[in-house]
C-alpha cells in the first residue's frame, strides 16, 4: 500500500503542507500518525478519495486510478461497442492498434494493463502479438484477452500466454465485466 507524507500531498494537490494537516487534523484528510512522533501518513486510496469527494485534479495519480486497455482490431463496430462498455468515467482508459506493428508501439507508450487481441486480425500476427508480449518482462503482468473468429475453424493454439478467451459474436458487457474484475484486482482500483 502506497502512503504519502503531507508534504507530498502538498504537492499533489498544489497547496501549503500547512492546509494539508488543517485537512488531516479536521478529519476530512483520513490517514494515521507515525507511533511516537507526529508526522501524518496517507494512504493512497484515502487521497484518492479525497480529491475525488472535493472534484480536485488527480495529476500523477490519475494514471494510477484507471485500467488501461488497448484493443488490438480492424473492426471498427467491435471497437465501438468495447469502447462504450469501458468508459472513462468508469475508471477505463481505451486506446486503439490495428496491426501488430501498432500494438508494439502502444504497448510501449501507452503501458496498458490489458490488451484485447482480435484473432480477425489474422491468427498468425496475433498470436506474434501474445508471444512477444510474453517475452518481454516490461509487459509480462499485462492480462491478454484473445477474441476468437467463430468462422467454424477450429482454433487450436497454445494459450498458456493468454488470460481469457472469447468466442465471437460475445456479449461486450460480459467481456467489460471480466475486465472489471482481472484489471480492478491487480490495481485494486474497486472496479468490481
Amino acid at each position: 500500500m502506497k502512503v504519502f507524507t503531507t508534504g507530498q500531498v502538498a504537492k499533489i494537490c498544489k497547496v501549503a503542507p500547512r492546509t494539508v494537516s488543517k485537512w488531516f487534523d479536521s478529519g476530512r484528510l483520513k490517514g494515521y500518525r507515525i507511533p511516537g512522533s507526529q508526522d501524518r501518513r496517507i494512504p493512497r486510496d484515502c487521497l484518492i478519495k479525497f480529491l475525488k469527494e472535493h472534484g480536485m485534479p488527480l495529476g500523477d495519480l490519475e494514471d494510477e486510478t484507471l485500467a488501461k486497455v488497448l484493443i488490438v482490431a480492424q473492426d471498427q463496430v467491435l471497437i465501438e461497442n468495447v469502447k462504450r462498455e469501458l468508459p472513462v468515467e468508469r475508471q477505463f482508459k481505451v486506446a486503439v492498434a490495428s496491426s501488430g506493428f501498432d500494438a508494439g508501439i502502444q504497448a510501449e507508450s501507452f503501458h496498458p494493463d490489458c490488451i484485447i487481441v482480435d484473432f480477425s486480425i489474422g491468427r498468425a500476427e496475433a498470436l506474434q502479438i501474445c508471444q512477444n508480449l510474453r517475452r518481454n518482462q516490461e509487459f509480462g503482468e499485462i492480462i491478454l484477452i484473445a477474441l476468437l473468429p467463430d468462422d467454424g475453424s477450429s482454433t487450436s493454439f497454445d494459450r498458456s500466454s493468454i488470460n481469457e478467451t472469447f468466442r465471437k459474436p460475445f456479449d461486450s458487457a460480459l467481456l467489460a465485466e471480466r475486465l472489471r474484475s482481472l484489471v480492478g484486482s491487480k490495481k485494486e482500483l474497486g472496479l468490481v
